[in-house]
């Protein structure tokens, strides 16, 4: 299932299931799910009933971040070898954990705004999991039974503002600066997430080109290590990190610009795209 939230004329927002071959969203509120919070809580990966709940085209319908309200979304620095190198830095031996506060979220089409207070904004293609039965002190062993499914993060961040202190946190939360979505595509549909092409583009051009095969800690051993500290809870976003080529890294350096486009692309999870403006 691809689980989105969505909204009609009434601007009500709503769960959602995402049939992409027939471009059509099952309404998954007549089942009682107020949001998609309730919905991966209840571990629902289909949509009941079959199909007797209504269904709306997708082009009559806006499409918002799949979870606009997650408990947290926990956000891995460093987790490619070569954007560890690429930004100076060592490669971890230890997952480099920050936070995206949720007030930065937003969905498909939605723009990214370039804040006033900084002069170098960065993106960030990243594949991010979502948990459905949390727990404490989870098993890297058992990890698939803690994996709701799969969604796609742009880890927007201003850089200047992230290298003016060691915390990274708020550098990263601005308005809009976490794009996801389109959908949460759930964990049966995604054989492998080890094995996921990833990349990011900006107006046609190919910035960022990897796979999840290069992450250095994979989600058996996230899960494990951040259930260690904090119990995971249903609806927690773990967004992996992002592989080389952001702006940061480039020579010259290259931030994001007013005007252009920018789309992060994973296999099996489809496309995110939101344009770029100026607050």
């Amino acid at each position: 299932m691809k689980l989105v939230s969505f909204s009609l004329a009434d601007g009500k927002v709503r769960p959602g299931s995402l049939l992409h071959e027939e471009k059509l969203v099952v309404d998954l509120s007549a089942a009682g799910y107020v949001d998609a919070l309730s919905v991966i809580a209840a571990g629902i990966t289909e949509p009941e009933g079959g199909n007797t709940y209504r269904s709306y085209p997708l082009a009559e319908v806006r499409l918002y971040a799949p979870l606009p309200n997650p408990p947290r979304v926990f956000a891995i620095g460093l987790n490619y070898r070569d954007h560890a190198i690429e930004s100076g830095m060592e490669i971890p031996t230890t997952p480099v954990v920050f936070f995206k506060l949720t007030t930065a979220i937003v969905g498909p089409g939605a723009p990214i705004i370039l804040p006033v207070n900084s002069t170098e904004p960065d993106y960030e293609a990243e594949f991010a999991f979502v948990i459905g039965h949390g727990g404490y002190r989870l098993s890297a062993n058992e990890w698939r039974k803690h994996v709701y499914g799969y969604t796609i993060v742009n880890d927007i961040s201003a850089r200047d503002v992230q290298f003016s202190t060691s915390q990274w946190s708020l550098s990263k939360s601005f308005p809009s600066f976490c794009p996801m979505g389109p959908s949460i595509v759930t964990a049966d549909e995604i054989a492998d997430p080890d094995a996921l092409k990833i990349a990011l583009s900006i107006d046609g051009e190919v910035l960022q080109n990897s796979s999840t095969s290069e992450l250095i800690f994979k989600i058996p051993q996230l899960i494990e290590y951040l259930s260690s500290i904090t119990p995971l809870l249903p609806g927690d976003v773990v967004s992996t990190g992002t592989p080389p080529g952001v702006g940061l890294g480039r020579k010259p350096k290259r931030w994001l610009k007013p005007g252009e486009t920018v789309t992060v692309t994973v296999e099996g999870l489809g496309s995110l795209t939101n344009p770029v403006v100026a607050e």
